[in-house]
């Protein structure tokens, strides 16, 4: 079973609060999780400096160990809690690299 690390999207417009989940990668967008690790919430209150983010750090490299890959807005949010280092395996390369690896002979 493929796994994939995602962002979902919950709350109404303009209030919207984020769930990092581990799910099924062929599930429905709005499907059930296989398992939450983290919330975002990028509204601030009155008197905040940052915005909130919770994380299961454990678990999220866990998934990450076995195989789940993370959609690109998962890695922006991992990146951002220094879960993943930048330029990882998991960030997606641009056309540019992908063209440049295909030019450079394998070994």
């Amino acid at each position: 079973m493929p796994m994939r690390i995602r962002v979902a999207m919950h709350g109404v417009r303009n209030n919207r609060i984020f769930h990092l989940v581990a799910i099924n990668q062929r599930a429905r967008r709005d499907g059930k999780p296989t398992e939450l690790l983290g919330i975002y919430d990028p509204r601030m209150a009155p008197g905040d400096t940052e915005k909130k983010v919770e994380w299961s750090i454990d678990r999220i490299k866990y998934w990450l160990s076995v195989g789940a890959v993370p959609s690109k807005s998962a890695v922006k949010l991992l990146e951002m809690g220094n879960i993943i280092e930048p330029n990882s395996k998991f960030h997606p390369l641009s056309h540019q690299q992908k063209a440049a690896l295909a030019k450079t002979p394998s070994p």
